[in-house]
């Protein structure tokens, strides 16, 4: 097929076609709504089922049953409509259910605004839902990063067996870029899902069972467990990031992730051009946190400086992993305010005016 020119939420669409997406069940909300608008027409193209919901509820607990069935789904919405669907995640989650959610994010909190933002990390790596569940969430920076992401992630969700999440905003769901939709990606092992509630017993007198409800409160501890087994494994296993201009040396380190790393990859090219060398972290993964990422930095590193388009939710991270070994500041645009690559090189000079330790 080679390159074409698409925009990032068409992209995103034909990428789950590709990846394998059998169902999609979704509600319409700005600025995620080419997806269900391309899927309307092209899942039934490729034979596959396509509905659009009467509400983000009922579209989640549609993921849920067809899920539950063996089937792999997709649904897709923005920031307040992911908010409704929470309830449902933790149910996919604790019902051991895989199923890959697209979060196109505008501002908020509320209707908010339909500009993009990163206001949802605390929703996504904390858990929106009840108990003690988490979500394997990527956070990409390009449309071609974002589309091998959307392909893998049925293939992450199945081997994991829980729900996994792509977190975009509405910069990167809108704006057009050429993407390779048939670039070789890796993919987790295909596992029969000999647990599928299909309706069909393998087993004389044996029917599976969807269920997350353990009324006994050791069963319950015991699945509790069971569940964190596989989020241990995703923080061993699952941790991605790139490591951004380390070997010449930078005193001070971004942490961006999505489009605020393509703001802040414009500005290192700005201050490298003005002779001042400055490196970034970008997490691909925000759920597991890279923390692996903060180990490999350069003995001349002495500040790290968090970018966000919120008011400081990754920043939280940050702190728990950077356990006092850096000095720590901040930088961040709300309501769907998008800064200049201006703003970041203008903050990154004042940090490294303050030196070590302001």
């Amino acid at each position: 097929m080679g390159k074409v020119l698409m925009k990032g939420n068409e992209a995103m669409a034909l990428a789950a076609i590709k990846g394998g997406c059998d169902a999609f069940f979704g509600y319409p909300i700005t600025p995620q709504n080419e997806i269900p608008e391309y899927l309307s027409y092209h899942m039934a193209q490729h034979d596959r089922i396509f509905v659009q919901a009467e509400s983000e509820v009922a579209a989640i607990n549609m993921v849920y049953g067809a899920a539950g069935s063996g089937a792999r789904v997709l649904t897709s919405s923005s920031s307040p409509g992911i908010a409704l669907k929470q309830e449902g995640i933790s149910y996919l989650a604790g019902s051991e259910l895989p199923a890959v959610i697209i979060n196109v994010m505008r501002g908020g909190p509320g209707l908010g605004g339909i500009q993009p933002s990163q206001g949802d990390y605390n929703q996504i790596t904390r858990g929106g839902g009840n108990g003690d569940y988490k979500l394997l969430t990527f956070a990409p920076e390009t449309l071609q990063e974002t589309v091998n992401i959307v392909k893998a992630s049925f293939s992450l969700a199945d081997y994991y067996r829980n729900p996994v999440m792509i977190a975009v905003d509405g910069l990167i769901g809108q704006m057009m870029e050429p993407v390779d939709l048939d670039q070789k990606i890796d993919e987790k092992p295909t596992k029969e899902k000999d647990w599928a509630a299909t309706g069909h017993a393998k087993k004389r007198g044996h029917r599976n069972k969807i269920v997350s409800l353990y009324l006994d409160p050791y069963d319950l501890e015991k699945h509790n467990l069971k569940l964190k087994a596989k989020y241990d494994e995703m923080l061993e296993t699952e941790q991605r990031y790139e490591m951004i201009n380390m070997d010449h040396n930078p005193s001070l380190v971004f942490v961006a992730y999505g489009s605020m790393a393509r703001i802040a990859r414009s500005a290192i090219q700005v201050l490298k051009d003005a002779g001042i060398e400055v490196g970034m972290i970008r997490p691909i993964t925000i759920s597991p946190f890279p923390e692996k990422a903060f180990k490999h930095l350069p003995d001349s590193v002495h500040t790290l400086l968090t970018l966000e388009m919120s008011l400081g939710q990754m920043l939280q991270d940050v702190q728990i992993v950077n356990q006092g070994r850096y000095t720590l500041d901040f930088y961040g645009r709300a309501g769907g305010v998008v800064p200049e690559t201006e703003d970041i090189v203008e903050k990154a000079k004042a940090v490294l005016k303050g030196g070590k330790g302001q």
